[in-house]
């Protein structure tokens, strides 16, 4: 069994969902291997498509927001005479030709693009046999998804399935396991060791703040207030990952305040998680997904919008999250759930039952069946 993994540089969370499939192949002594589909294209065309995504994500979100609605209504854009379709397929017999010579039998697309290339290769070359699947790493269904033809949708949740089936895919076709995340986010350490390795103090409500990998949304505001009215008693851990510019200006308004811990990019986010009491963050599908096998509750802020939308009204409307629309009143929430502990437990019960189970382990082991399952076909035929 061969395994390859085509994601995409467009946002941390793609990527994440990715190498986690990866690492659990590789602990069980499967070759599996992941790639940037755009770089399939050229890799010109993957740095401007990565490199312009970030731009507008971090510091254009509105235009981010018009862009995925405008993509819902007109979903038809994605179809096979469409500019975008043509534009992704421009070099499948690239990519074809990689996977026929390199003898991958399994394909994983965790972005929609890759999975549109994935399809047109499926529609050009009979010959193709391997055997495709494709993650959507939010908790909605795409606009496009109609127009992918991979064998499974590994879907977030049973509750989904209504929105995949209303696209048209075929309700055999779906799969729901939940979305595949690194392996040490199953594991908790205990809150006292993981403050330990932080130098947290031990006696203290603990929150987390991270606006995903590219820090984008309002830190800057949120900090503020936060500094403002923020008890004694609690401490704030605000990570900008790769947003430099933020992390200087926090760093320098925040010097002298012994509640406020500024950090850049953090390699050890499961380790962060376990020191935390609450987590305000974006509601981006993978670290949100992290966030609740922690069993850490959440407070979001609408930073994007989008996709990103609908993950905010899955965690809410089922209590595992918390989240107000202005500033001001988001700031209370935090404060007021960090010192809350059972509302907090209420919040880590309802984690506790949407996300009883090793996603990653139960993905991988289904993708091994279905490549057996392929296999021994031919022989009873």
């Amino acid at each position: 069994m061969r395994v390859l993994v085509l994601s995409c540089n467009t946002g941390e969370g793609h990527n994440a969902c990715g190498r986690a499939i990866q690492e659990c192949f590789v602990k069980q002594g499967i070759s599996c291997d992941m790639d940037d589909a755009f770089r399939f294209l050229s890799k010109g065309i993957s740095n401007i498509i990565s490199s312009g995504f970030i731009r507008i994500y971090r510091h254009c979100p509105k235009l981010f927001r018009f862009g995925y609605n405008y993509t819902e209504k007109h979903s038809r854009m994605f179809g096979s005479h469409s500019g975008i379709y043509k534009m992704l397929n421009l070099r499948t017999d690239r990519l074809y030709r990689y996977i026929s010579e390199n003898g991958y039998d399994t394909i994983v697309c965790t972005h929609i693009f890759a999975a549109l290339m994935i399809s047109d290769i499926k529609h050009r070359y009979p010959d193709f046999s391997a055997y495709t699947s494709f993650f959507p790493t939010d908790y909605t269904c795409y606009p496009g998804t109609e127009y992918c033809c991979t064998d499974t949708f590994f879907i977030p949740a049973a509750d989904l399935a209504p929105d995949f089936i209303a696209r048209g895919i075929p309700k055999e076709k779906l799969a729901a396991t939940g979305l595949p995340i690194r392996l040490d986010f199953y594991q908790k350490m205990a809150k006292e060791e993981a403050r330990c390795k932080l130098n947290l103090p031990q006696n203290c409500h603990h929150l987390m703040v991270m606006c995903g990998s590219m820090g984008c949304g309002p830190i800057r505001k949120i900090a503020n207030l936060l500094s403002q009215n923020l008890p004694d008693n609690c401490i704030v851990s605000i990570i900008c990952g790769t947003n430099l510019h933020l992390y200087r200006k926090l760093t320098d308004t925040f010097n002298t305040d012994d509640r406020v811990r500024i950090y850049a990019y953090v390699k050890d986010i499961s380790t962060m998680m376990d020191s935390a009491d609450l987590y305000l963050t974006k509601p981006g599908g993978l670290s949100v997904t992290e966030a609740s096998h922690k069993r850490l509750p959440m407070v979001f802020v609408n930073a994007v919008e989008g996709c990103e939308a609908y993950n905010k009204k899955f965690f809410t409307e089922r209590g595992m999250a918390a989240t107000a629309e202005a500033l001001p009143e988001l700031v209370q929430l935090t404060i007021s759930l960090l010192c809350d502990s059972d509302k907090l437990a209420k919040m880590s019960a309802a984690q506790a039952q949407y996300f009883p189970t090793n996603t990653t382990e139960q993905v991988v082991q289904s993708l091994i069946d279905s490549n057996c399952a392929r296999k021994e076909t031919p022989a009873h035929e």
